[in-house]
């Protein structure tokens, strides 16, 4: 399978932010920011010029295209792939790091053409989100799982029946990969959404996508959700805060917290 690669100039932060959230609603699931340049990598069956194009005129940002073979993409990871450090809690490393790793936690994955390497704002967030839960013992669900980095993390803080989705075969493989190499015995990886999975009920949903699948899935993670459960969910703008909490207290959900980075945020709700 190739890739198509598509570079921006941006001019700040926050534009650099906003064509992320864009272009992962289009199906976008790779980035990479060097200085004032944001690549993006998506499969080329999925690709669509007309969609490129309206989020360039939106943001008033022009593109290059590069169409690359599969096999560049992990050279691509892996030199462009620093180590991860949530202080005092837990460290995100491929397996060619050779470092020490003083946090309690420490995930080694290959990251691969898979979108949770815990570069990005919203991985973290939800990682210090995962810190103040108590899961031992507990059901999860990781509901969009990446490169599975939550869900191995949720296992090692103590879950013990864990069920990882996603819909392309590419991150499920990576998942399964991850998980094997961090020696995870309570992971389940599975290919699909929610509707592959029903009826299927857990204490914790760990949800890292986006605006728009959160908002079509909000009632079905509400009954997913067992009675005193908790939902965490990000790969949101601080922009998306009003809505995404609207239709989760619409959904049955209460609010309990909200974490931000880098006009990134993450939301925790309970259901009652």
């Amino acid at each position: 399978m190739q890739y198509v690669k598509v570079t921006f100039v941006t001019s700040d932060q926050e534009g650099s932010d906003m064509l992320m959230a864009l272009l992962a609603d289009a199906g976008y699931d790779g980035f990479e920011e060097d200085g004032n340049k944001l690549y993006a990598y998506i499969d080329q069956p999925k690709f669509h010029e007309d969609e490129l194009r309206s989020v360039s005129k939106l943001l008033g940002v022009d593109y290059e295209l590069e169409i690359i073979p599969a096999q560049n993409w992990n050279a691509l990871w892996e030199s462009n792939f620093p180590p991860v450090v949530v202080p005092g809690f837990c460290t995100i490393r491929a397996h060619f790091h050779d470092m020490e790793v003083s946090t309690p936690y420490e995930i080694i994955i290959t990251p691969k053409m898979s979108f949770g390497t815990g570069h990005h704002a919203t991985t973290q967030l939800m990682m210090q989100l995962m810190s103040g839960l108590e899961l031992a013992g507990k059901k999860v669900l990781d509901f969009g799982t990446g490169t599975g980095v939550l869900a191995i993390l949720a296992e090692k803080l103590g879950a013990t029946d864990i069920l990882a989705i996603d819909n392309d075969e590419w991150p499920v493989e990576n998942a399964i990969e991850n998980a094997a190499r961090n020696q995870c015995e309570h992971i389940t990886v599975r290919l699909g959404s929610l509707e592959a999975i029903e009826p299927y009920h857990c204490e914790v949903i760990l949800a890292n996508i986006n605006r728009h699948i959160l908002l079509h899935y909000m009632t079905s993670l509400y009954e997913t959700l067992n009675s005193g459960g908790k939902l965490l969910m990000s790969g949101l703008l601080a922009e998306d805060n009003d809505i995404i909490r609207e239709a989760a207290e619409a959904a049955g959900f209460q609010f309990i917290e909200i974490m931000e980075q880098s006009n990134w945020i993450a939301l925790s709700f309970k259901k009652a």
